[in-house]
């Protein structure tokens, strides 16, 4: 497996060296250096047609819900603008918020245009993880043993982080972090903090089960199956059991005996549903009290960031984040939860500017992996993107997530040509 063409080799090498660009703490910088790049080429592409080379011709068209993706992403800047309009941030705050949505928001629809322009192939996408995954695991015995030999938690902090961003986190080298309600160690590798590099791992094991040879699928889900538990995220554990097995069952729906199955173990909840509901709840309470801190605090932030949104902007929101009270530790009113998020940041018009293209995705991959395990992989990784936006903020986390919105792309291409050649 080796690149046929520019863009497949810059997504290669993007990928295979994650590494090294996090240990220059450069990966926040390269994700949407990237993202414009290969969008360009996509642009350019659709632009020159057949008089640019053989090996970067378009595709094909632009997949409609790639369009929406775009759209999306651009009303996600108008409802920005207005927001600072609103509350008179300035010229110089929503200059610097606009540059903030190009290195995050627009790439949510630039990685989808690439894949679904660019001669990109997904089995590419599927090897050049399990070979990160390999490297993954070559590195991770001194990530694991550096708490028990006394090497510090942090290594540096980039100059890049003068560029800008959410956090100094996001230039840092860790090697691990002490969970400050139990101080025991966690471990995030390449991501700015566990949770979210629990979703990595979920991400590289959705795409080490389509790996063909053995030796790769196996350092893939290897490697993504230590990211989620060495994370000790609530989060991950969750989205390896949905995110995997999910997708397997959707054919399902197309057989008569699933049907009747179901149809049976409805009607049995007749007599065990308040004994399965007092067991789930038990499990429910359970998970949150296994990390109660943090489950307070992100319950107190969306209750306020609603509050907010519905009293002072419900229409664009507040324009940005704000600095919340003592009572959920200072975390900014507007993170830990995209949805919520969005409502404070820019109100009902940045919610449905997100919530339209990602209901269309999940819808069109959803009815393909019911038709072919083609959709497998992409069902997973809109489900990771779902399960995602409930705890984290998806917008400061694409740098990172940006081989599934590219694979999510070449799906839209794969299910636009399948439709015009009318085979399923």
């Amino acid at each position: 497996m080796r690149p046929e063409n520019p863009a497949e080799a810059m997504v290669w090498k993007t990928i295979l060296w994650t590494w090294p660009f996090y240990a220059l703490g450069a990966l926040y910088v390269v994700g949407p250096v990237l993202a414009w790049l290969i969008a360009g080429l996509a642009v350019l592409s659709l632009y020159l047609g057949q008089a640019i080379r053989s090996d970067m011709r378009a595709t094909g068209p632009i997949p409609p819900v790639v369009w929406a993706w775009i759209i999306g992403m651009l009303v996600m800047l108008v409802a920005l603008w207005a927001g600072h309009l609103n509350w008179d941030l300035g010229l110089k705050q929503t200059t610097k918020s606009s540059i903030g949505w190009a290195k995050g928001w627009a790439l949510l629809a630039l990685f989808p245009l690439a894949g679904a322009v660019l001669p990109i192939r997904r089995e590419l996408l599927i090897r050049a993880h399990c070979r990160l995954g390999f490297w993954t695991l070559c590195i991770a015995p001194v990530l694991l043993v550096a708490p028990y030999v006394g090497l510090p938690e942090r290594i540096w902090t980039s100059p890049l982080k003068a560029v800008g961003g959410p956090g100094p986190e996001y230039f840092t080298v860790f090697l691990f972090t002490f969970d400050p309600a139990s101080w025991t160690p966690r471990w995030q590798f390449y991501a700015p903090w566990s949770p979210f590099a629990a979703l990595l791992g979920v991400v590289m094991v959705l795409f080490a089960l389509e790996e063909k040879e053995g030796r790769w699928r196996a350092a893939g889900i290897a490697a993504g199956t230590l990211i989620i538990l060495a994370s000790k995220s609530r989060m991950g554990l969750v989205g390896l059991l949905a995110c995997t097995v999910g997708p397997r069952l959707v054919p399902l729906v197309l057989r008569s005996w699933a049907w009747a199955g179901l149809a049976v173990f409805t009607a049995s909840l007749a007599v065990t549903g308040p004994w399965l509901l007092e067991k789930i709840g038990a499990g429910v309470d359970g998970f949150k009290s296994a990390r109660a801190d943090s489950t307070r605090v992100r319950a107190t932030l969306q209750r306020i960031a609603q509050e907010r949104w519905q009293e002072d902007a419900p229409w664009f929101g507040h324009g940005t984040v704000q600095p919340g009270p003592h009572l959920v530790e200072y975390m900014p009113i507007g993170t830990h939860h995209t949805w919520f998020g969005l409502l404070f940041v820019k109100g009902l018009v940045g919610f449905i500017a997100l919530a339209c293209p990602l209901i269309w995705q999940t819808s069109l991959a959803f009815k393909d992996a019911a038709l072919s395990p083609r959709g497998r992989l992409p069902l997973g990784l809109c489900m990771v993107v779902v399960l995602l936006s409930f705890g984290e903020n998806i917008e400061i986390e694409a740098y990172l997530l940006w081989p599934a919105l590219l694979c999510l792309g070449i799906h839209a291409r794969e299910c636009s040509h399948s439709f015009v050649q009318g085979v399923p």
